[in-house]
């Protein structure tokens, strides 16, 4: 096949960020009319090279074609003149505004009447009502965005790709919010974008999924290509092997803590939300670390910030110490000995524009008040004490207590974060890719302090997607997936393979 009959190719692309190589000459080649699915492990560069082609970033190296000819594409409004469409992960919708004005964001139509420039209401409507018409879906394009459900605003962002005329699309996880039922809607439209010759780039953890639509493969791992095959090739066990086949390192520290009786105990835990997690139930020693694992969608953030008080639940019950606590915010948590280290560490985890010691005691002087005060005076030296402790302890590199956390370097704005919730010494400590955006030498630094939790007989709890991280610190795994424990790896059956299966597969009863 010559190259003319690629609808697109990326050939060795290179992206690099600081202190790390995203994409090493990375190439892709689609062809018209067919599904090509795009798999790895969560950090193998996926989303990074479809950024790439769409224009979000500009490559280092290598050349993007279309239809055998050189494209140069500097930012998304040129790839989707050039027929590119992508369908983000994480959604942005403009809530106030109707699906029609969504959908026809900044292609709205417009009519002059008494000299006056106005939206044309009746043909934005009438236009967004053909294309649901065309995809088969059942929705009024007058409805405000803000009535959908999470799973109909992915449907939205799907319909706005294809009102583009696009021939090729882009599809970052487009299931990850939607349920059987819708997901097979979605299948439907790519069948039937299929049929008009579009190209679908479809990047997803659901291998049951990859092998039921796609017809090719490219699998990358660690920024590279793995390499490409035809989906009926293809098993799960083939493509969980050409995912994985990285040998674990020396990285993290030895393990000293030996786990013992059961201190934290969770039943049937429900989110409220119905497209979240369902029926989870699991045990945390003390001294123990313990590990979720899971995939993109899976739920695991939105179960620790249920069990923390953040999320509202359907049903479910939480043991401390053998005893039923009730917990219906994070107040609640942390009274019982709770922390939770957030996923985003700069949205949700640091305050920016406040010092190191007034983000170091945030929660404890609200705890305790009392700690830090003399008479009816605020006592600054007993809050910058303890504020020093821990930067010293965690060897925060800061120029003074007064600086604003904002200007740290990413694993030093981690340690104060730790260090808020060490002071308020938790029994529990929740950690959420505790070591995202770090580098490896502040890496290690935490695994210490998480072992340190540990041998003093503490429970830790990690969720990560790193697998290397997750294996080599943890005692025990859960394995998520779609919102259900998968299944639970500990000893000799803590493989990458073992938690690949558990991560991608669920069946209920299967894999207990």
């Amino acid at each position: 096949m010559s190259d003319s009959q690629y609808i697109l190719e990326a050939r060795e692309l290179v992206k690099t960020f600081p202190g790390v190589k995203a994409l090493d000459k990375v190439t892709l080649k689609v062809k018209p009319g067919t599904v090509h699915a795009l798999m790895g492990e969560n950090g193998a560069g996926k989303s990074t090279l479809m950024k790439c082609i769409y224009g979000i970033y500009k490559p280092d190296g290598g050349e993007v074609f279309i239809n055998g000819e050189k494209a140069e594409i500097s930012n998304p409004r040129e790839a989707m003149d050039k027929g590119i469409s992508m369908i983000h992960q994480e959604l942005h919708p403009i809530r106030p505004q109707t699906i029609s004005e969504n959908i026809f964001l900044g292609r709205i139509p417009y009519k002059k009447a008494l000299g006056v420039k106005w939206v044309d209401y009746k043909r934005l409507n009438n236009e967004a009502k053909e294309l649901f018409n065309k995809l088969e879906i059942d929705i009024n394009p007058k409805m405000k965005v803000q009535e959908l459900s999470t799973a109909y605003c992915q449907l939205l962002e799907i319909a706005r790709a294809v009102s583009f005329g696009a021939k090729i699309i882009i599809m970052d996880e487009p299931t990850s919010s939607l349920t059987e039922s819708e997901t097979e809607i979605l299948f439907r439209i790519i069948k039937q974008l299929k049929s008009e010759n579009v190209a679908i780039i479809y990047i997803s953890h659901k291998i049951d999924e990859i092998l039921q639509i796609s017809d090719e493969v490219t699998v990358m791992r660690d920024g590279t290509l793995v390499g490409n095959w035809p989906a009926s090739e293809l098993s799960t066990d083939m493509i969980v092997s050409k995912m994985v086949g990285r040998e674990m390192t020396n990285r993290f520290p030895p393990k000293n803590h030996t786990p013992g009786e059961t201190y934290l105990k969770v039943e049937n835990f429900t989110s409220s939300n119905p497209h979240s997690f369902k029926d989870i139930s699991f045990e945390v020693k003390r001294g123990e670390i313990f590990g979720i694992g899971g995939l993109v969608g899976a739920q695991r953030s939105e179960l620790v910030e249920s069990l923390f008080g953040l999320r509202n639940i359907s049903q479910g019950t939480v043991y401390i110490n053998n005893e039923k606590v009730t917990i219906k915010r994070p107040m609640d948590a942390i009274k019982k000995g709770m922390a939770l280290l957030t996923e985003d560490r700069r949205n949700t985890g640091i305050i920016g524009a406040l010092s190191i010691t007034d983000n170091t005691l945030v929660v404890e002087q609200n705890l305790h008040p009392e700690l830090f005060t003399t008479g009816a005076f605020v006592d600054y030296k007993k809050r910058n004490e303890a504020a020093q402790k821990y930067v010293d302890a965690l060897e925060v590199k800061t120029p003074t207590l007064k600086t604003q956390i904002q200007s740290l370097s990413g694993g030093n704005q981690q340690k104060v974060i730790l260090g808020r919730w060490l002071l308020t010494e938790p029994n529990i400590l929740i950690l959420d890719e505790p070591t995202r955006g770090i580098d490896v030498g502040a890496k290690y630094e935490i695994y210490e302090l998480m072992e340190k939790m540990a041998s003093e007989g503490k429970c830790v709890i990690m969720i990560s997607s790193e697998m290397p991280e997750l294996m080599g610190m943890s005692d025990r795994i859960m394995v998520m997936c779609e919102g259900h424990n998968s299944g639970e790896v500990s000893g000799e059956d803590v493989t990458d393979e073992k938690i690949m299966m558990f991560a991608s597969t669920y069946k209920s009863g299967e894999n207990e």
